[in-house]
């Protein structure tokens, strides 16, 4: 328990800056909607949509390979001098290929119909962004290895601070002070209306540089150095990574852009993509968990995986992560009359998706869990190959159910994929890497947390009540289950333990 008891300890911490980071994001966004045209902020949404895809070129998995090699060289600083010295040079020669080729890219990424004149110019402030944060993996991916939660989450933070400062400043400050007159030789000087949308770009690669250079002690030691033999070995772990990456990308974000061509009225398309992005938002605490999870985890499960108990400490990991994935579940089904208000009105007719993503993230989230066993064996081939089965998965079913069903075709269809891929990789993974897991955790876990929020359903539907008293009522439910939960977890004899 006292190993679990420390990776939840920096799961919170690495929490932080995640849930921190979301939110202050979030709030850019009626920023953006206020200050830009429509046309505008489309640039804004086309260049981060590109950049999701491009920052996995940039990385290309080398941080994983790092984690998976400081364990097999123990603890070899040529793991690190390697792996930084390969991002940086991939990371200049890539960014200035975007700078040098930024015309011909923006016409490749625009219709004839839009203008590009600007375009050029806020490729070549993202080519800086995609190089300072690729390089900054490397030093992030040191610090997880040396349990530095509070230094990492402290660096996210003011990454991200610094990001939304400058937003304002650039966005809101620097035209009021420009229309009013004040300061006008000083706000002339660093300010032109002219760039426009190129600030949201200007601030995030400023944020990106001042990041990178308060990670200067994380590059103690370091050489300009590549050990050829062992970069040949990270390499060939870590390609397989960058493959799943993109497939990955497909299963994640693809189904927004099938939505429009696949439904034949436009109006409605476009209408039901803003609908089923908004109530995808509603999942954002179950994406936040498994994300701030995964920081804490990945480092913590390479640490572990030569010891003799490993598979142990890996299924009690599982066990753990399920409960509180069934307790998130249920408490955002129970209370989703207030969740629901996170969204406008003209949204809300799509909350019906809700429970089915939240049990996609759940599934992916075990996967990811299940995958641990290809990366400290090595075996990344098998991560690239499931990612691409969950993304044939992705695309067949989105064909075929979204003309039937719309956008809840699109959810169906993420749960589909990430619940494949969960059984795959476990089916998989009990035959290259046995892991005691505990199945029934996993069925009576989310079972009874969907059997409880189909009898709050049923009571609310049978005695029509007040919101109030629905809320006091489910209260009761969640507590109970939350209480059964952490009293099964602690008891010695539990079915939680039976994996050891």
């Amino acid at each position: 328990m006292s190993i679990v008891k420390q990776l939840a300890g920096q799961t919170a911490t690495y929490g932080i800056s995640s849930i921190l980071g979301r939110l202050l994001n979030y709030l850019l966004v009626p920023l953006y909607t206020r200050v830009f045209h429509t046309g505008e902020y489309g640039v804004v949404t086309l260049l981060y949509a590109y950049v999701s895809f491009v920052n996995i070129i940039f990385i290309y998995g080398i941080d994983t390979a790092y984690f998976r090699f400081f364990q097999s060289e123990k603890g070899d600083s040529k793991v690190y001098s390697t792996g930084l010295t390969s991002i940086v040079i991939s990371s200049l020669v890539l960014g200035l290929g975007i700078v040098l080729f930024s015309q011909p890219i923006a016409h490749a990424i625009t219709s004839d119909t839009q203008d590009v004149s600007h375009l050029p110019a806020y490729l070549c402030w993202f080519a800086g962004v995609l190089a300072c944060d690729a390089i900054s993996a490397m030093p992030f991916a040191r610090l997880r290895q040396e349990n530095k939660a509070r230094r990492f989450a402290f660096l996210r933070l003011f990454n991200i601070l610094l990001n939304v400062g400058l937003n304002l400043f650039f966005l809101v400050l620097c035209p009021m002070l420009t229309k009013s007159g004040q300061f006008s030789s000083i706000i002339s000087f660093i300010y032109d209306p002219s760039i426009g949308v190129g600030y949201v770009f200007i601030s995030n690669f400023i944020s990106s540089l001042f990041t990178l250079i308060l990670l200067f002690p994380e590059l103690s030691g370091f050489r300009l150095r590549i050990d050829a033999e062992l970069w040949k070995r990270m390499m060939r772990y870590s390609f397989p990574l960058l493959i799943g990456g993109f497939a990955g990308m497909i299963n994640e974000t693809f189904d927004r852009v099938l939505i429009p061509i696949l439904i034949p009225d436009k109006a409605t398309a476009m209408a039901q993509v803003g609908i089923y992005s908004a109530c995808y938002k509603l999942s954002i605490l179950m994406t936040l968990f498994i994300q701030t999870f995964r920081y804490a985890a990945e480092p913590f499960f390479f640490s572990h995986a030569s010891k003799e108990n490993a598979p142990k400490i890996y299924a009690m990991v599982m066990n753990w992560f399920i409960i509180v994935c069934s307790v998130i579940f249920l408490g955002i089904m129970l209370y989703m009359d207030l969740v629901k208000y996170f969204i406008g009105p003209e949204f809300r007719s799509g909350l019906k998706v809700v429970p089915v993503l939240l049990l996609a993230n759940l599934c992916l989230g075990a996967y990811w869990i299940l995958s641990i066993w290809f990366k400290v064996t090595g075996k990344t081939r098998w991560g690239a190959g499931f990612t691409i089965f969950g993304a044939i998965i992705t695309l067949l079913f989105n064909f075929w159910l979204i003309p039937i069903m719309g956008y809840m075709g699109a959810a169906w269809t993420t749960l589909f994929c990430y619940a494949s891929i969960m059984i795959v990789a476990y089916l998989v993974g009990q035959r290259n890497y046995p892991v005691p897991y505990n199945l029934r955790i996993f069925f009576i876990s989310i079972l009874s947390a969907l059997l409880l929020w189909w009898i709050s359903e049923l009571l609310a539907a049978y005695f029509n009540y007040e919101l109030y008293l629905k809320l006091v009522i489910n209260s009761f439910l969640f507590l109970g289950f939350l209480a059964s939960a952490w009293l099964t977890g602690r008891r010695k004899n539990g079915y939680l333990r039976e994996s050891f």
